[in-house]
């Protein structure tokens, strides 16, 4: 395994000289084209009353303008076998774990008792761009890239290469309250409000979610992670929640950018950890004020990342029945 003390030092990003042919392939792309064919698919009510129906792909259901994102990913891009990905499903954790992975891997390019990091200035998904959402720009040339599309429709190329992948997943009734009050400040944008949670509740437990259906998303990673155990990091929410400290080792040694002896003397694990916690990701004034302008969607306050991240909040608001469906 290769020391991070070894990694090259990252370099600011230069769209011009690094990705000038990929971005161009992005921008020129004809998204409606992939219209014809989403219309002969299966379809489902969304969760708000205005929004497009859901579109059922390759076993999972997806809003109109993701599922345009991920065909396009599948016909176009190339990964690289260095490429780290960050996998998940929508409210599981995917916020921190970006955060994580991105202070491991920036450790020796910032200066974490200072407050350098782009983390403290930016949005963690816009220091780590979305496949089927943005445009494959970097702030910083890092080879961590997002997503929440299940494995077995992930590109071609990400399969074929044998990058690695880290996928987090969580509780399904915390999963699911933090999805719904989410989704409500989305669909504020279009002067619209979510079904009624109880509505909102059935749809999920019939799968009917974007990139649901929940565990068969779960499913698909557990069974790549048996059957690829070097290749992919299996991890749970609460699990992180209870051991934060040796799940940021263990991450940092799977990305194969390992802590050493002096980093942990020096406490560098623990800064990391501080660093990315909830009390201080939601308290930047970058995640309480600023957006995330997704290519494919309208812009999102940043503070609709961070609502509570505690767990079993689900209590507060599903009935003890509601809380049995998935014991």
């Amino acid at each position: 395994m290769e020391s991070s003390s070894s990694s090259p030092s990252l370099q600011i990003h230069d769209l011009e000289k690094n990705d000038e042919e990929t971005i161009k392939k992005t921008e020129d792309l004809p998204i409606n084209r992939y219209k014809e064919m989403m219309s002969t698919l299966p379809r489902e009510k969304n969760w708000a009353n205005s929004i497009e129906d859901f579109y059922q792909y390759q076993g999972f259901w997806y809003m109109d303008f993701i599922l345009e994102g991920v065909l396009s990913v599948q016909e176009n891009f190339k990964a690289k076998p260095t490429d780290i990905i960050l996998a998940s499903f929508m409210k599981t954790g995917t916020t921190w774990l970006k955060s994580m992975a991105f202070a491991i891997i920036t450790r020796l390019s910032f200066d974490l008792s200072t407050n350098t990091s782009p983390l403290y200035t930016k949005g963690p998904h816009e220091c780590i761009p979305f496949l089927e959402y943005d445009k494959m720009e970097k702030i910083i040339e890092i080879p961590l890239l997002g997503t929440h599309i299940p494995y077995t429709s992930l590109p071609k190329s990400i399969l074929d290469c044998g990058c690695k992948i880290v996928y987090i997943w969580r509780d399904p009734k915390d999963v699911f309250i933090s999805l719904w009050f989410f989704l409500g400040k989305i669909f504020m944008y279009s002067n619209d409000e979510p079904i009624p949670l109880e509505e909102a509740f059935e749809l999920f437990c019939k799968g009917i979610v974007t990139n649901g259906p929940y565990w068969d998303h779960v499913l698909s990673y557990w069974k790549a992670k048996l059957e690829f155990p070097e290749k992919v990091l299996f991890l749970k929410y609460e699990e992180m929640k209870d051991d934060t400290y040796f799940y940021v080792k263990t991450l940092a040694e799977f990305m194969d950018y390992p802590f050493t002896i002096e980093e942990e003397e020096n406490e560098v694990v623990q800064k990391i950890v501080n660093m990315c916690s909830f009390e201080n990701m939601s308290n930047l004034e970058v995640n309480k004020n600023g957006k995330y302008h997704s290519s494919a969607s309208v812009p999102i306050d940043n503070n609709a990342f961070f609502r509570k991240g505690k767990v079993g909040d689900w209590e507060n608001y599903l009935t003890p029945e509601m809380g049995t469906v998935w014991m």
